[in-house]
């Protein structure tokens, strides 16, 4: 690289008025960012001055080159400022100055310092320097550069170290991200989009491995985060941290890489990112765990274990309730759902993946908390939890076995997570000889023991409070279940995916888990109201919405159809005030009404495909129509016409 390639026609001014040194780097300043390569003027300006402290940029012959190496420049760029008249830039300088060339270079090793080797070789030659004094316009002063460059040193550059031209990466990708919600669908990819694109605005070269419900995907390599300036992980779910030891690393929540991606960037950039150390012996780190609150660390390793218990729910539930759609009540009411051959295959399938439930949620909380070691003491307390074992029942066979179902299995995963970390810190002062038997001896025997002993001590408390929640809800009528099925259906819209959400359908899967069906249609509809209200409110009311919001409100309708919830987040992003309130409105009608129809839903999912399983399908679909339709209605009403 050339030197006059780092200039612009728009970073030289010349006859320009200044007083004092403030004055003059302001201005060139101003003329650097409009290279774009310079993601914070103030930091940048703090930098200069910062260096004028530490030693006179001054050079003799009435030349300043002032010159910063920092962070928040993404490449190396030049400006240049001729004052109309001289003027003392420090109170000691021999002589007055009027030539002012100011330096900007990345973190990139001695960038700065080639780059001012070259530059003050072309400035030694006083004849030269005084063309540049004469010159009449800008161009004839960059032409006169360009020839004394292009005579001392032909075309070889200045510098051996990699560089790259503005706005593009210094030796590679300058931020590294990762994103990863509990289910890996619509908040990871959103969150890497919105990242992406920060990045590029900021003339910052960025990358995103995503680990998305199909695997991590575009995965960053050790090269790349050794080169790299930081990483952003935005992630509600553990993702392999110890690959970053020692970078600055800002972790955050997936909605903050949908929501702030420039803000979270911008910490990299401006130093502010603290550097991360990993802790020793654990593989997948969960992405959160010192800093988090008590609150947000709870939500995280439970979402890890619900996003990877979902797919056994999610596949075996639809098998069992196909079983009963393609079954005959009139053989045996009893045994409905195996009578025939087919009912039977999809029953038994879908009840062996379906049983894996709990067990997997008990287990996955557990290794977010404790790693690896905590899988499988996790599995056995949910085991546990399902089986409802307990002492009596142990030493007394008639005493009946109460299962504690998905409030037990979610306590076991804590308990057996809070063990194995306890059993990790009481033998830290073993000796080192004997760190190989802790992973595969005592942890396992020792967790798998002590959550025994508790899970047998607490199930029949846990018993107790599931078959009375379980009562409970099978008593609710009248109003007590319309409102209930408002709330579930209300709160699926509160956050569209997010903890409000999650918490809605985990409590319809609870409540599948023993048998209350309507509880998980009313969730299941409140979650497909949003997109399909947004959509029908960008076809029939066009005026409400820029052009790029109606092209893509028609998706939503298959969004919405498909029980993606995370159609409507761009709209709610733009418009929270308004969307979220009639969105949230809409999905309570819905849900209400799927109560008050008396639907029923045996699946633990929602969208047309599962709609073969719905009771009463037809007051469903009703449910949903005037539900989307009343949020459509208050959205249209609470939007402004677009000019």
């Amino acid at each position: 690289m050339r030197l006059i390639e780092l200039f612009s026609r728009e970073a030289t001014a010349l006859h320009v008025q200044a007083a004092n040194k403030a004055e003059v780097i302001d201005k060139l300043v101003d003329l650097q960012a409009t290279h774009g390569n310079i993601t914070d003027k103030t930091a940048y300006t703090e930098a200069i001055f910062a260096r004028e402290e530490e030693f006179s940029t001054y050079v003799g012959n009435g030349i300043v080159v002032p010159h910063a190496k920092t962070n928040v420049v993404t490449a190396p760029s030049l400006a240049v400022v001729r004052t109309a008249e001289r003027m003392q830039y420090n109170p000691d300088d021999d002589e007055k100055s009027d030539l002012f060339f100011m330096i900007a270079a990345p973190m990139n090793g001695s960038l700065h310092v080639d780059m001012l080797a070259r530059l003050m070789n072309l400035l030694a030659e006083e004849d030269f320097v005084a063309k540049l004094r004469s010159a009449k316009t800008e161009e004839e002063f960059l032409e006169m550069l360009d020839k004394a460059e292009q005579e001392n040193f032909g075309g070889e550059s200045f510098t051996d170290q990699e560089t790259a031209a503005r706005g593009s990466a210094v030796g590679g990708y300058r931020i590294l991200a990762v994103t990863a919600c509990p289910t890996g669908i619509a908040h990871t990819y959103m969150a890497a989009t919105n990242l992406e694109k920060a990045g590029a605005a900021l003339g910052l070269p960025t990358k995103v491995e995503t680990n998305g419900s199909g695997g991590a995907k575009n995965i960053l390599t050790a090269e790349e985060i050794a080169r790299c300036d930081g990483i952003v992980v935005a992630a509600d779910k553990n993702v392999e941290m110890d690959r970053f030891d020692g970078k600055p690393v800002v972790i955050t929540r997936v909605a903050d890489g949908i929501h702030k991606p420039e803000e979270l960037i911008k910490q990299i950039i401006n130093g502010q990112a603290p550097i991360y150390h990993a802790k020793g012996g654990r593989g997948a780190a969960a992405a959160s765990s010192a800093g988090d609150s008590v609150g947000s660390a709870f939500y995280k390793h439970l979402m890890n274990g619900v996003s990877h218990m979902l797919p056994f729910v999610v596949g075996g539930g639809i098998m069992i309730a196909l079983s009963f759609l393609l079954d005959d009540y009139s053989i045996n009411p009893s045994g409905f759902g195996s009578n025939t051959p087919l009912a039977a295959f999809f029953n038994t399938v879908g009840s062996g993946a379906f049983g894996f439930m709990l067990p997997v949620l008990a287990g996955f909380i557990a290794m977010s908390m404790a790693d690896r070691p905590g899988l499988a003491v996790g599995f056995t307390g949910g085991a546990l939890a399902v089986s409802g074992v307990s002492f009596a029942s142990i030493w007394n066979p008639d005493t009946p076995a109460v299962s504690g179902g998905f409030l037990a299995a979610l306590l076991a995963g804590f308990v057996a997570g809070f063990v194995v970390q306890w059993l990790k810190k009481v033998t830290e002062q073993l000796p080192q000889s004997l760190d190989g038997i802790r992973p595969m001896l005592i942890y396992p025997l020792g967790g798998i023991f002590a959550v025994g002993v508790i899970m047998c001590a607490v199930n029949p408390i846990m018993g107790a409070l599931n078959t009375g929640l379980s009562n409970l809800l099978n008593s609710m009528g009248g109003s007590s279940k319309l409102l209930l099925g408002a709330v579930v259906g209300g709160m699926m819209s509160i956050d569209m995916g997010g903890p409000f959400n999650k918490a809605s359908y985990a409590f319809g899967i609870a409540a599948l888990s023993n048998g209350n069906y309507d509880i998980m249609a009313a969730v299941m509809v409140g979650g497909m109201v949003p997109p399909i209200a947004v959509a029908l409110s960008t076809t029939f009311f066009p005026k409400k919405w820029t052009e790029e919001e109606r092209n893509n409100g028609f998706v939503n309708y298959i969004m919405g159809l498909c029980f993606i919830s995370e159609g409507a987040i761009p709209y709610a992003a733009a418009d929270p005030g308004r969307v979220i309130p009639s969105c949230i409105i809409g999905s309570a009608v819905s849900g209400a009404l799927s109560m008050l129809f008396g639907c029923t839903l045996m699946a633990p999912h929602g969208g047309i495909f599962v709609f073969p399983t719905v009771g009463n399908p037809l007051q469903y679909i009703v449910a949903l129509l005037v539900g989307s339709a009343v949020a459509a209605a208050i959205l249209t009403a609470l939007k402004k016409d677009r000019t």
